[in-house]
């Protein structure tokens, strides 16, 4: 089991900056991939940013040059860096841990945490 806790969300301009934090817990030797997602309202769920166990990163074309994923091992967390944040940035942000087994794929989600960017 992984557990996952997010913090650092909250409300900003448009322009402005936030960062988020996850706190990685449990079974960590067997995360694969380590991502954001976010779900606005009346949207799907949608990934933002990613990072493998070898430290390759994946953005959408939505949030590429804004956005950065990171890890600290060290510690056992992942943060997301957002700058010129946009009103339709605005959404709960997920942190997701993902194992990959040979016939299965394994997600563990955070409880959430709210960005809000005002115009």
């Amino acid at each position: 089991q992984v557990q996952l806790v997010e913090s650092g969300g909250g409300l900003v301009q448009a322009g402005g900056s936030l960062r988020l934090s996850c706190a990685v817990s449990g079974s960590i030797f067997s995360i694969n991939v380590m991502g954001w997602y976010r779900q606005g309202p009346g949207k799907q769920r949608e990934l933002v940013a990613a990072i493998t166990s070898g430290g390759t990163t994946n953005y959408p074309d939505s949030v590429k040059g804004r956005f950065t994923i990171s890890r600290d091992d060290a510690k056992n967390t992942v943060s997301l860096q957002m700058d010129s944040l946009k009103p339709e940035d605005t959404a709960v942000y997920y942190c997701n841990a993902r194992r990959l087994a040979i016939t299965r794929t394994y997600d563990y989600w955070g409880q959430g945490t709210q960005v809000t960017v005002s115009s």
